[in-house]
């Protein structure tokens, strides 16, 4: 029997985030996202060295950092069923909204939120198939102007202007 280059259940890109707190972090996974907690172990004086939970059909790892080490926040893309619920859901759980769900020019519904951690997941679903000339097209037009320019200009960070998009 030939050993999988990649196990069974994972996908070929695991998003890996580096947490100040893991346990929060799982916690709040679990009650904006349905996660379900795969592995947590601790290691010497109580820091995560290792956890691992299931969004969808995707893993998600993390640990927590050194004291020592500068914040890093993970930013997440989900495609769910139902973008504006699981928006609701996210912010239920303790979540801040960065910007609400809005249909964007490719055919998504996007919004965003931050977690109490500071990482920062674009929840997502697609409610259209579009070909590439259509999308070129709704690039002019003003209501999905609008909407892109909405979703960029918010800020990802707390205090901090954000040129990130």
């Amino acid at each position: 029997m030939s050993v999988k280059p990649v196990p069974q259940g994972y996908n070929t890109v695991t998003p890996w985030i580096i947490s100040r707190d893991t346990v929060q972090l799982i916690d709040f996974m679990k009650r904006a996202f349905d996660a379900e907690e795969l592995a947590c172990l601790a290691g010497k004086g109580g820091s995560i060295e290792h956890a691992e939970v299931r969004i969808g059909d995707s893993v998600v790892m993390m640990f927590d950092a050194q004291p020592e080490w500068p914040p890093t926040p993970g930013f997440l893309r989900l495609y769910v069923e139902d973008a504006d619920a699981a928006h609701r859901q996210a912010v239920a759980a303790g979540g801040t909204s960065v910007t609400e769900v809005t249909l964007l020019f490719f055919g998504d519904q996007v919004g965003r939120v931050r977690d109490p951690l500071g990482n920062l997941y674009w929840i997502q679903t697609r409610v259209e198939d579009l070909s590439p000339q259509e999308m070129e097209r709704r690039l002019g037009d003003p209501e999905f102007t609008k909407a892109m320019e909405y979703v960029q200009s918010a800020d990802f960070f707390p205090g901090r202007a954000s040129d990130l998009h």
